[in-house]
């Protein structure tokens, strides 16, 4: 049994995944933060490049395979803007971060997107599709929809998260 949870967030990219990541260690959450775009590059989990989308194609049974003993310790963070292929069994709880359109689309420009990279994430989160594909591959119970557009939101999160990490452990491990 899991002394700790593994948790996902998730949402489109530039809603602020890796920053509210990032944020939960250094406020003291004692979880490891797994950037799945990071152990992708580290371990190249690619199966070929996409020119149309611009980005490299995910091998998800090798990314799987890399991360599949990590998760059973627990006490993960995934940090990843896909969530559908990973097995439900490695999670407690799901965060699907959103962010007003405009702001999104501000964050991406600042990345270097092209317009057809830009259109296809505004429009993703346009139609919630991370969210819907979260609810449509995890317990509907376990999805939890969190806004991440201002310092304020991140803070809420941040309490949030630590939060349910504590209850979690009082609930499955304290007992």
């Amino acid at each position: 049994m899991r002394r700790k949870p593994n948790i996902l967030v998730t949402g489109t990219p530039g809603v602020g995944k890796s920053k509210l990541c990032e944020e939960l260690i250094r406020s003291g959450l004692n979880m490891e933060w797994i950037d799945v775009g990071q152990v992708a590059k580290q371990f190249d989990c690619y199966s070929g490049f996409d020119e149309d989308l611009e980005c490299h194609v995910l091998d998800e049974d090798k990314l799987l395979d890399e991360l599949e003993s990590r998760m059973e310790e627990g006490g993960k963070i995934i940090d990843y803007h896909g969530c559908e292929f990973f097995p439900e069994r490695w999670f407690d709880v799901v965060f699907v971060l959103r962010t007003n359109n405009t702001l999104l689309y501000d964050r991406l420009v600042k990345r270097g997107y092209s317009t057809k990279k830009l259109q296809n994430n505004v429009e993703c989160e346009i139609f919630q599709t991370i969210y819907d594909e979260a609810r449509d591959s995890y317990d509907k119970d376990i999805v939890h929809e969190l806004q991440n557009e201002t310092y304020a939101d991140m803070e809420r999160n941040i309490s949030q998260i630590s939060a349910w990490v504590n209850q979690w452990i009082i609930d499955n491990v304290d007992n």
